[in-house]
């Protein structure tokens, strides 16, 4: 009885689909007596505008063909869920002309102090910058910009909350360290770093910007990849110093960029602290953490090497005060001047 009342169902046919019901997935379940004749119909799209028709042609099919069951027919029609609705997602980053990723494969080659002159050298060219600083739970960029104390306000367009960054000497600036202690331990686990730096991406107000730099924590790791889903980066830019233990973390961050679900270009390697001169001493150069390393690295892997920063006293001095370097010491200036312009170029 069941098989021949499907059969019987197959003669009816969805006027959109072009199939007939059974085949289509619109009858659920078939239940089929010689007392009584249940059938449910199930319709994956809500409120399916021909869901009434095909119920009363399978009703009128049913009773023509079984009449003496004409009270004890039953036809159900189940609809399934709604979609949920597709979010929007907002993100302040839809003016924002290039996105270059700082990077370093270990801590304490100076890739903050790198990023933060860069910056200002960039400025200096007549570039509209803005400056990123992802490094969770080392935040270095404040202190670099002398601007500690800000508290980013935050204000609301449209229903949507907006954070507004810190704007020192024309560049735009947002850390986690405005919204912490600076004596605070950020004792979070990846998830909440990832989630507190897609809100400091999408949520602080850029504008318009023809460079944003992001100053990535060391190493390869959760935040690296959550800056790698969130943005379109147009390139990255590894530091190291010419330590042999340096350079061999360098090759695990060039190759993280490499990879071929992230694909992301390496514009090339900065050699930092490469040698130290004397101010009394201007034609002598101490190589006090080795000669040419990560210069020597580049061209192994062919990756293109941006240029030399030596280890010089108002660098250091710089940051302490909040004040970059590059501003202020044309010696340190023409260095940076020289790797930015490669990286102008290369984009």
């Amino acid at each position: 009885m069941q098989k021949l009342v499907t059969g019987l169902l197959k003669s009816i046919v969805h006027p959109e689909t072009g199939e007939n019901i059974v085949d289509g997935g619109f009858v659920e379940n078939v239940t089929a007596t010689d007392e009584k004749i249940t059938v449910s119909l199930l319709f994956k799209k809500v409120r399916d505008p021909f869901a009434v028709k095909i119920k009363g042609q399978v009703q009128a099919l049913l009773e023509g063909r079984f009449p003496q069951l004409k009270e004890a027919i039953t036809i159900f029609i189940k609809e399934g869920a709604p979609a949920k609705p597709k979010v929007e997602k907002r993100t302040t980053t839809g003016s924002i002309r290039n996105i270059v990723a700082i990077a370093s494969g270990k801590g304490g080659v100076g890739k903050s102090t790198v990023t933060a002159n860069l910056a200002v050298t960039l400025r200096d060219m007549g570039y509209r910058v803005g400056l990123l600083d992802a490094d969770i739970y080392g935040p270095s960029q404040p202190k670099m910009f002398g601007c500690e104390g800000y508290l980013p306000d935050a204000v609301q367009e449209d229903g949507f909350d907006y954070i507004v960054p810190a704007e020192v000497a024309g560049i735009k600036l947002i850390s986690i360290g405005f919204f912490i202690k600076p004596t605070d331990a950020l004792i979070w686990r990846g998830t909440m770093a990832c989630n507190a730096l897609r809100q400091l991406i999408h949520q602080t107000q850029w504008g318009e910007l023809d460079f944003l730099l992001i100053d990535l924590p060391p190493g390869t790791g959760d935040i690296h990849l959550s800056i790698i889903s969130e943005l379109k980066i147009s390139g990255a830019v590894i530091v190291s110093t010419p330590q042999q233990v340096a350079v061999a973390d360098v090759v695990r961050g060039v190759e993280m960029f490499r990879n071929e679900n992230v694909n992301i270009p390496v514009l090339g390697i900065i050699e930092n602290m490469a040698w130290f001169t004397p101010a009394e001493l201007p034609n002598n150069k101490y190589y006090i953490f080795g000669q040419g390393g990560a210069e020597r690295y580049a061209a192994v892997c062919g990756v293109d090497f941006l240029g030399h920063i030596p280890l010089i006293q108002s660098v250091m001095e710089g940051g302490d005060r909040g004040l970059p370097a590059a501003t202020s010491d044309s010696v340190v200036g023409e260095y940076y001047q020289h790797i930015a312009q490669k990286v102008v170029e290369k984009l």
